[in-house]
């Protein structure tokens, strides 16, 4: 059957995969194009979603697409560069400056089909540099923003051209944050493009067992089953595309997962009768012996990836079955932050696209069905092919598993700009009632879909919930080096933090395993599990005062897609549960909650 048909250009902005999910979940079929696409290869689409970047169109940069697309009849919306890019074509004007992420308040300009249904102002989300200060004749501004000081100096926001079908929002409609972002897409695509729904999860789980049979041959696949949501998915998607005796599952055993994981998934996998073709093995020494002495996050997902694939080579040897492809459940959407296209940054390295990886892709050894797809699509995948409630929704585990929660450290503190931004950041949690030092250490974030390695904020104080977010929102936002907040649960008020000299051991994995089980028994206990999506515990070597016992850090948040994440409130009595138990543990001496949205903090530390 044919389908209506939306092209989303990826510039390589951390949502353009999120923009393609959103329009294929009101049932028309989103497909992902390239810049380097001539225009002609836009033909027979309905309508063109450009997506953000982390190029800046104030300097021109990422420029040299084929601008023949704009003598398309075809609609055209923009988001943030995309919206910039439009505005530069139709002799609107760009400028650097005007910075902001976060939420902010979009004030509608009169009746617009893009904004049916919706209220005067709408929460939205923004995150950018560059800013629209000037649009073409043919151009009108449809809304502006307020920011967070009142004066109304983010003029077009959002812009539009009837005559011309051109259409642009400096927000992000395709994130959740931007409250009804997804009537905003759907009215570009039904009211602009004229749009009808066609489309379903159902038809695509045909098409993903097509394209397996296509790929595989008379082949088999050799597929790594950490029992995570993903890789379950996919064992039982492969296995009906091919039949139980052409699919062999590996789970590796790799010293990096959570309390008796392993026992658990050879469970699931015996009830779920994908069992007839399993090998465990139990390689967590050979991780450990990689790891010895890495320090650097960047290595420690490389080394994991890598060795994913000597011991998978390995077993696939013993077994006398090297010439099955290798399967594997990894996801990419969700994952963009990994680099997943040349225009995006990389936040950080994902485990299953190290080199020795890319190169089988490139060869065509390795088959992963769900590549295209998001959780929340995986998981209505997985209900669709019957697999187990408790499987679908168990909490997301990243694949190097507990190997990017436990930070290292050469012992010597990264005091990189910290002297000119201790003063602000300490002035600054003052006016919220609470203390904030500075630390020195990084962690990962991205702001305005770039990297941002940054130092995290110690806050403490007893205030509210809400001042506690807004004194977090305001220190990331208005001081430059800062991607992250944390908030002290401990009594003490610690006024200097010691990095401590720390690598992977079989005795701080224990101890943050220990942590995080801690964690996870009291989600469920407070009955708390199914409304927090995720919840890494870190294990951080910082010593504060003369203690050499290092600090743990839980961050619960709720997420859809792992592209934006927000903060999940705990209540005092699972708190003080956590302060009993975890500052219990030898070796820890400090424990504080992320309170951290992502962006600008991403969902793991490294």
């Amino acid at each position: 059957m044919a389908h209506d048909r939306i092209a989303v250009i990826d510039f390589g902005g951390q949502y353009a995969h999120l923009i393609a999910t959103k329009v294929r979940r009101r049932g028309v079929l989103a497909e992902i194009r390239q810049p380097e696409d001539p225009a002609e290869a836009f033909h027979g689409y309905k309508g063109i979603i450009i997506s953000g970047s982390p190029s800046l169109a104030s300097r021109g940069e990422d420029s040299d697409y084929d601008k023949a697309i704009y003598d398309l009849e075809t609609p055209i919306l923009g988001f943030c560069f995309g919206h910039q890019e439009i505005a530069r074509h139709y002799g609107g004007r760009v400028v650097h400056g005007g910075r902001e992420w976060g939420h902010a308040d979009l004030h509608i300009q009169g009746e617009h089909k893009l904004f049916r249904g919706l209220d005067p102002i709408e929460r939205v989300w923004m995150s950018h540099f560059d800013s629209v200060v000037e649009v073409g004749p043919d151009f009108r501004e449809l809304a502006w923003t307020l920011t967070p000081e009142g004066a109304p100096d983010h003029r077009y926001a959002a812009i539009g051209s009837d005559k011309l079908k051109r259409y642009g929002f400096q927000f992000h409609p395709e994130v959740d944050d931007t409250v009804h972002g997804d009537e905003m897409i759907a009215n570009f695509v039904f009211e602009i493009c004229g749009c009808s729904p066609s489309w379903s999860m159902d038809g695509l789980a045909d098409e993903l067992k097509d394209r397996i049979r296509s790929q595989v041959g008379e082949r088999s696949v050799f597929l790594l089953a950490s029992g995570g949501v993903d890789s379950t998915v996919a064992a039982v998607v492969i296995g009906e595309a091919l039949g139980p005796d052409r699919l062999h599952l590996l789970h590796v055993d790799n010293g990096l997962m959570r309390k008796d994981e392993s026992r658990k998934v050879l469970d699931l996998f015996a009830d779920m009768n994908l069992d007839g073709n399993l090998h465990f093995v139990d390689a967590s020494q050979d991780f450990l012996d990689a790891l010895a002495g890495a320090i650097e996050p960047e290595a420690k997902r490389r080394i994991i990836g890598d060795t994913f694939v000597r011991v998978f080579q390995d077993v696939a040897r013993e077994l006398g079955i090297e010439d099955h492809l290798l399967g594997q459940g990894t996801i990419y959407p969700d994952t963009i932050e990994t680099g997943g296209t040349k225009r995006a940054d990389t936040i950080k390295t994902h485990h299953n696209r190290v080199p020795v990886i890319e190169e089988m892709i490139a060869r065509g050894t390795v088959v992963e069905p769900l590549a295209d797809l998001y959780k929340v699509e995986v998981r209505e995948l997985g209900e669709r092919l019957g697999v187990p409630k408790d499987a679908l929704w168990r909490h997301p585990f990243p694949g190097p598993g507990l190997g990017v929660r436990l930070l290292c450290n050469d012992g010597f503190p990264d005091r990189e700009g910290l002297d000119e931004i201790e003063e602000s950041v300490a002035s600054t949690a003052q006016r919220f009632g609470l203390s904030g030092l500075t630390l020195p250490i990084r962690s990962v974030g991205v702001k305005a879909d770039l990297r941002a390695y940054e130092h995290p904020v110690l806050l403490s104080g007893a205030v509210t919930w809400s001042t506690l977010l807004d004194a977090a929102s305001t220190l990331t936002a208005k001081i430059p080096g800062i991607n992250r907040c944390i908030w002290n649960l401990t009594d003490v008020v610690p006024s200097v933090a010691r990095p401590l000299a720390a690598t992977v051991t079989r005795e701080r994995l224990d101890l943050l395993r220990e942590a995080d089980h801690i964690v996870m028994v009291a989600l469920v206990e407070h009955d708390l599990y199914d409304d927090v999506w995720q919840c890494p515990t870190v294990l951080v070597p910082l010593a504060f005062g003369d203690d050499d016992g290092e600090m743990v850090v839980v961050r619960p948040i709720r997420s859809l897609r792992a592209m934006t994440a927000s903060v999940v409130e705990l209540p005092s009595a699972l708190l003080d549960d956590l302060r009993e138990q975890i500052l219990a543990l030898p070796g820890v001496s400090s424990l504080a909650l992320d309170i951290t949205s992502k962006p600008p903090g991403t969902i793991e530390w490294e």
